[in-house]
């Protein structure tokens, strides 16, 4: 038996027994998130159900469970839509009281920008006061080159907000600000502040221009509606530019469901948020998800790389490096929201305050740099990744072997032309296996942004086609932080699920591509500069 444990099996099969019980546990996570994330846009079709009391519902079928302390009794969860009508998106219905289920093919629903989906059967379309369609099949007819109309002005509004009258805020931000400055100076710019006070005035008076067409725009498109009738006979008036997209599931077969499911996975992606967050797309919080990981690799690797460098390469081992080793070590398992509230302390109230005094000084007291920002959000996850890109760097430095320098300042190189020609190459492998565990680590940290960038919404992204065109002190939207906003500060919990699972089955993507892109770079460098040491 003493042989037994001596040989060491015991402990290989635990090892082995350990890996496999984590893999299994990460796989049925991945697999909780993939299947209730992936059949999210999936159409699901409308179920008629009349009950014994006369009254009918209508809605998808979410779920069946058995009935609490009824035994043998089961009840179905549907959801039923019409927030505006009934105040709810779910109900559970008693199998027991069910007379019959029904499939009704002329059932639409109305996916819509606000009070969720709605669903019920067309009974006619107007414009203004006057019907110009009747009926469940003309009425559909007719809803969906409205449909296109609205989209269009809808866009032509987005446009005119987002550009022209955007560009006039911007303009007359930049000329309240240079009229503060001028009047702190005093006369000395009587004739500057004139011409400002001028040109102002000047935008004022396109940017009432602008308002007219804005609301001329805006009258066009609210002049379509369709009277739908839901499932209790109620009838309720939808206006056609509040409609985003509009389906007969009943009546749709698998390729005219999978365009639906193509076209809804791409506004998921590419569509900006609306009703908190619970719908539409996340184009901001991706956008801002990958900046911030790219800002903070710009600033962690160069920085961990050199800092190692010094440590391994060039610093005489004495006792202040094993200290440095010893703090490094300690920092890679300092809590996240530590960090954070160092870089609230420091980059925020610290660098950004002073900046701000410097040359933001007319803007205040509104914050510019002083405020939590995608640039101080990304400083304090690379202060959190450090340590890990440090300590994985040096110990790819520590496996070149010793041979190898001696090799190349024998042959007459200096001791940086051997680091840069030889140890580098050959410790790249690990060292961007440093980069994957911090970039793997930083994407997926949510604590130190919640103090120092991320918010909720943010309608105006950090990069865009104004100058100075990226705007670092811009607050920003994160993934990670959208699934905690989502899942735990929305009160709807049920309509917002779907939302929390495929946001994290995006992210679980993202940071997947973003391993699998080192690894294979990794495995190249690796066969490029294979040593005895690898």
């Amino acid at each position: 038996m003493t042989k037994f444990w001596r040989g060491g099996d015991p402990f290989i099969w635990l090892a082995g027994s350990a890996l496999a019980l984590c893999l299994t546990m990460i796989t049925g996570l991945v697999g909780v998130i993939l299947y209730n994330g992936a059949g999210v846009f999936w159409p699901q079709d409308l179920t008629m159900l009349r009950l014994k009391d006369g009254s009918r519902v209508m809605g998808t079928v979410v779920d069946r469970q058995e009935i609490p302390g009824e035994e043998g009794q089961y009840r179905l969860q549907l959801k039923i839509g019409n927030r505006d009508a009934y105040g709810l998106d779910f109900r559970w219905v008693d199998e027991a009281r069910i007379e019959a289920l029904e499939t009704a093919p002329d059932a639409v629903v109305f996916e819509r920008v606000e009070w969720g989906d709605a669903y019920g059967f067309i009974a006619g379309v107007y414009e203004r006061e006057r019907r110009t369609a009747v009926g469940e099949e003309r009425g559909w007819q007719a809803l969906q080159p409205l449909m296109d109309q609205a989209a269009d002005l809808g866009g032509q509004i987005h446009e005119l907000e987002r550009d022209e009258i955007g560009v006039l805020n911007r303009d007359m931000e930049t000329l309240r600000l240079a009229r503060r400055r001028l009047e702190r100076q005093g006369g000395a710019g009587a004739e500057a502040l004139a011409a400002n006070i001028a040109e102002n005035e000047a935008l004022w008076a396109e940017y009432e221009t602008l308002s007219g067409r804005l609301e001329e725009l805006r009258r066009q498109s609210e002049r379509w509606s369709v009277e739908i009738v839901l499932a209790n006979g109620e009838e309720r008036s939808v206006r056609v530019a509040d409609i985003v997209r509009a389906y007969r599931p009943n009546a749709m077969g698998v390729g005219a469901k999978a365009g639906t499911y193509v076209s809804k996975a791409w506004e998921f992606v590419a569509g900006e948020p609306r009703e908190s967050n619970t719908e539409g797309g996340i184009f901001p919080a991706l956008f801002g998800t990958v900046l911030m990981v790219m800002l903070m690799s710009l600033a962690a690797v160069p920085f961990g790389v050199l800092a190692a460098l010094y440590l391994r390469e060039y610093a005489r081992q004495g006792f202040l490096v094993r200290l440095v080793r010893i703090a490094v070590n300690n920092l890679a398992g300092v809590p996240s929201i530590v960090f954070g509230m160092f870089g609230l302390g420091f980059f925020v109230y610290g660098v950004g305050g002073s900046i701000d005094q410097l040359f933001y000084a007319d803007a205040l007291p509104t914050p510019t740099y002083g405020t939590g920002g995608i640039l101080w959000a990304s400083l304090t996850l690379a202060l959190l990744t450090v340590p890990v890109v440090i300590v994985a760097t040096e110990e790819a430095l520590a496996a070149v072997p010793r041979e190898m320098r001696e090799g190349a300042l024998a042959l007459g190189s200096t001791k940086f032309q051997m680091i840069w020609t030889v140890v580098l190459p050959s410790a790249l492998p690990g060292i961007l296996t440093g980069v994957i565990l911090a970039t793997a680590r930083g994407a997926g940290e949510v604590a130190p942004l919640m103090i120092t960038g991320v918010v909720k919404l943010a309608p105006d992204l950090p990069l865009d086609a104004f100058a100075p065109f990226f705007h670092l002190e811009r607050k920003f939207m994160h993934l990670g932080f959208h699934i905690y906003d989502v899942g735990f500060q929305s009160p709807n919990v049920e309509a917002a699920r779907p939302m929390v699972y495929t946001t994290a089955l995006l992210l679980l993507a993202i940071v997947l591509v973003l391993n699998l892109t080192a690894i294979v770079v990794r495995s190249q460098l690796r066969k490029k500069y294979a040593t005895s040491a690898f």
